[in-house]
């Protein structure tokens, strides 16, 4: 694997673990076998669904669809610690949501700078 590559799988990760782990807090979960476990599972699904998108295909298509595959592993991975499908289908949906706007917002964003700075 390439120095750029491990970078850009990082860039990705990092704020999506950390992220994700603020959704949990803010919905008020506590449990430190919860919480920690989140960061494995990001681990396990956000590294394989960005190196696809990465070295594959990066159509919006196959990335909504990763995603939904995420959000079902995610939940499977919660159920598991939680014992409550509703509170794992919610901490999946929404760990998931939350982060997947919050990157495409600074996609946008960073969009938006480099095309100020191009029209200058």
């Amino acid at each position: 694997m390439t120095k750029q590559l491990t970078l850009q799988l990082l860039a990705a990760l990092v704020p999506t673990i950390l992220i994700e782990y603020g959704v949990l807090r803010l919905l008020m979960e506590r449990r430190e076998k919860v919480l920690l476990s989140s960061i494995a599972v990001n681990v396990l699904t956000n590294v394989p669904l960005n190196l696809y998108v990465l070295l594959v295909n990066d159509s919006m298509g196959d990335i909504l669809i990763g995603e939904v595959i995420v959000i079902l592993i995610e939940t499977a991975w919660y159920w598991f610690f939680t014992h409550s499908i509703k509170q794992a289908c919610i901490y999946s949906f929404l760990c998931n949501a939350v982060s997947f706007l919050i990157g495409l917002l600074v996609q946008v964003l960073y969009v938006l700078y480099l095309n100020c700075n191009y029209s200058l």
